[in-house]
């Protein structure tokens, strides 16, 4: 396997994973598990933060010099990566809303 797919491949799987994670947060806390819902973003942001790490040494690469092709998969771990970014923003949204929801029917 090439570098760059390599690369590509650990920044999908970091960040997919970090997705999922927030996802599963978004669902605890439409139950009211707050804690449970905290522990999975703390778990979606490490698992992100090696997403970034790996892109950034993509970028770092290509600022030395190295040729970085842009290929299909290292354009799916971009949009991967903006999307979980994304809803990392969102999920942050998504529990606080269910947090005042829950708070508003007590």
């Amino acid at each position: 396997m090439k570098h760059i797919e390599l690369i590509s491949m650990k920044i999908i799987s970091s960040v997919g994973t970090a997705r999922s994670m927030y996802v599963d947060a978004i669902h605890f806390a439409s139950k009211g598990e707050f804690v449970k819902a905290n522990d999975y973003i703390k778990k979606g942001d490490e698992m992100f933060q090696q997403g970034q790490q790996s892109h950034a040494k993509l970028l770092q690469e290509e600022a030395a010099g190295v040729d970085m092709p842009m290929t299909l998969l290292l354009a799916h771990a971009e949009d991967q990566l903006m999307s979980a970014e994304t809803l990392r923003i969102l999920c942050d949204q998504f529990v606080d809303i269910h947090r005042t929801l829950l708070q508003l029917k007590g």
